[in-house]
């Protein structure tokens, strides 16, 4: 991790008015709300934006809800993080913490996930490695949102298990000898992989992240997608049907594979009328 970036994370929750002590995104989300006061907030403009958001200047706080809503779009998401790394990629340090802070719902979930699988300072780990996200994201490709936070949370997940102490135990009893990485990673990998395979599209596998993996329903992606219930929750069969076949034929070899077909192999037997 770059020194640069690691004094931007820092820098993120600097303010006089923060609680000492507090975790990292609970004292961004002070400096995210706090910037949005006042006669002059930190804004948007809908107008320009366009995709049915709202036609005036709209407060970063008030997008950020307005982005988590099962009305907002996928087009509308896209435009409003394609603006807001545009920003942020200038440099300026109000864009990079209204960045994190429209950020905040999905990076708390990430760090509710990470901390499953990891320990230590979670949050700084994660908002690293979403500034490192906002500079390389392709934001010409749909879904610019769910690919930073994965990124953030494979990028943070990667740098805790580096700062882990080594363990030994059964396998090894050798003196200080490690234990191998447990055998699996985050979903979003494996999904990742089968698009990069063809297994997937990019929206099959947004489909199955959102409704397998995040908890949004299927009636709440159709909503925001703008598309019929049945046929999102058809695609979302077909989709679940070629990734579970290709995890069985071995051409997702990877340990990551064990993680989603727990997932999906679950889910997949679920009766088709219920709706998750």
């Amino acid at each position: 991790m770059s020194a640069n970036t690691r004094l931007a994370a820092g820098q993120l929750a600097e303010h006089p008015g923060a609680r000492p002590g507090a975790p990292l995104l609970d004292a961004i989300e002070y400096r995210f709300r706090l910037a949005a006061e006042g006669p002059q907030p930190q804004a948007v403009d809908g107008r320009h934006l366009g995709h049915g958001l709202p036609q005036r200047r709209i407060a970063l706080p008030e997008l950020s809800a307005i982005l988590m809503h099962p009305s907002c779009g996928a087009a509308a998401q896209d435009a409003v993080w394609r603006f807001l790394v545009a920003q942020a990629r200038t440099g300026a340090e109000r864009w990079i913490v209204g960045a994190v802070g429209v950020a905040l719902p999905g990076l708390r979930h990430r760090a509710h996930l990470l901390a499953k699988l990891s320990s230590g300072d979670l949050h700084a780990a994660l908002v690293e490695a979403f500034l490192k996200a906002l500079h390389k994201v392709d934001i010409d490709q749909p879904g610019i949102v769910n690919a930073l936070l994965n990124a953030a949370f494979s990028g943070a997940r990667a740098a805790l298990r580096e700062q882990e102490p080594a363990a030994s135990g059964e396998g090894n009893f050798a003196p200080g000898s490690a234990l191998l990485p447990a055998p699996y990673g985050h979903p979003d990998l494996v999904l990742a992989r089968a698009v990069r395979l063809g297994v997937l599209t990019t929206a099959d596998a947004d489909l199955i992240g959102a409704t397998y993996l995040e908890d949004v329903s299927v009636t709440a992606y159709a909503q925001r997608s703008g598309l019929p219930h049945w046929r999102v929750y058809k695609r979302r069969t077909a989709a679940v049907q070629r990734l579970v076949a290709a995890i069985r034929a071995g051409i997702l070899s990877d340990p990551t594979a064990d993680v989603i077909a727990e997932a999906t192999l679950r889910t997949a037997l679920e009766p088709t009328s219920g709706d998750r």
